[in-house]
């Protein structure tokens, strides 16, 4: 898929996050519109999937780690196929199958996930276990930057670099915020890429809204033999919603009918412009 295409698909996924988390007065938009352009190029490009057979026993599986950004997941999913995009207003609503974290019985949800740390633990046993079963398919999954003050998280990189688990892509979304504030004040992990290192991970750094960089760190993912790898995606937390960007505020809080009209002028601009570009 061409990167002007991607771009479209991504900021149609920033607006179904916009619209669920608005419409159940709750949520992590933040997060959610910081991993955006990752969610986007795993799911219509990255991934062997195939959302009409959503259980497909080779399919490549993902865990998001963190689970609190699932608006950004479910949004994703929809638009890719797994179930109908009308359904992400239902997002928090009593009865619906969205919830606030990912549950596996959703349509291309691989792992329950939300307690922060134990997404990757999962993500390293589904490696383990298609290198013991001997069958081919890759395992992703994402972590916060806060997240990994987690313990268990160093514990599961200890045994994934121990295991060679080179099936095994993890990436951490690097905004830099969590929701006590700027990741290095509140309990640096910082130098991300070098404490992966020491667990014998190859790790990449890359631009986490540049389509370009992100197929190259995945190209380079695939081709890493002998040893599971990290990607540290730099990213924009709230990214593409004017007023949300770089705020620690919108960790996790729901735009109101006011804030919600700004968000989507803001999205709608950066379609018509994608679309101008597209004439060119």
């Amino acid at each position: 898929m061409k990167n002007l295409e991607l771009q479209k698909r991504a900021n149609d996924v920033r607006k179904g996050i916009v619209t669920a988390v608005h419409s159940a007065k709750a949520g992590h938009p933040g997060g959610s519109l910081s991993a955006a352009d990752i969610f986007t190029f795993l799911y219509f490009e990255e991934m062997n999937i195939d959302p009409k057979n959503p259980d497909m026993e080779e399919r490549d599986r993902f865990v998001l780690s963190k689970g609190h950004t699932a608006p950004g997941l479910y949004s994703a999913l929809a638009y890719r196929g797994y179930f109908p995009v009308e359904d992400l207003p239902t997002l928090r609503h009593l009865g619906s199958y969205l919830q606030g974290h990912p549950c596996i019985h959703i349509p291309g949800v691989d792992m329950s996930s939300g307690s922060l740390g134990q997404g990757i633990s999962a993500a390293v046993g589904m490696a383990l276990g298609a290198k013991m079963d001997k069958r081919d398919f890759r395992v992703y999954t994402l972590l916060g930057d806060g997240e990994i003050e987690e313990g268990q998280v160093w514990e599961a990189a200890m045994f994934a670099g121990f295991r060679k688990l080179d099936n095994l892509c993890v990436m951490v979304d690097n905004n830099n915020l969590q929701i006590d504030g700027p990741i290095d004040q509140v309990c640096s992990p910082y130098p991300i890429d070098k404490k992966f290192e020491a667990f014998n991970f190859h790790v990449i750094n890359a631009d986490a809204h540049d389509f370009d960089a992100i197929r190259a760190a995945f190209k380079e993912a695939r081709e890493t033999k002998g040893m599971p790898t990290c990607i540290v995606f730099h990213s924009i937390k709230g990214k593409g919603v004017s007023f949300m960007e770089n705020s620690v505020d919108w960790h996790g809080k729901a735009p109101n009918d006011e804030e919600y009209a700004i968000a989507m002028a803001d999205l709608d601009k950066i379609e018509k412009e994608l679309e101008k570009a597209g004439e060119q």
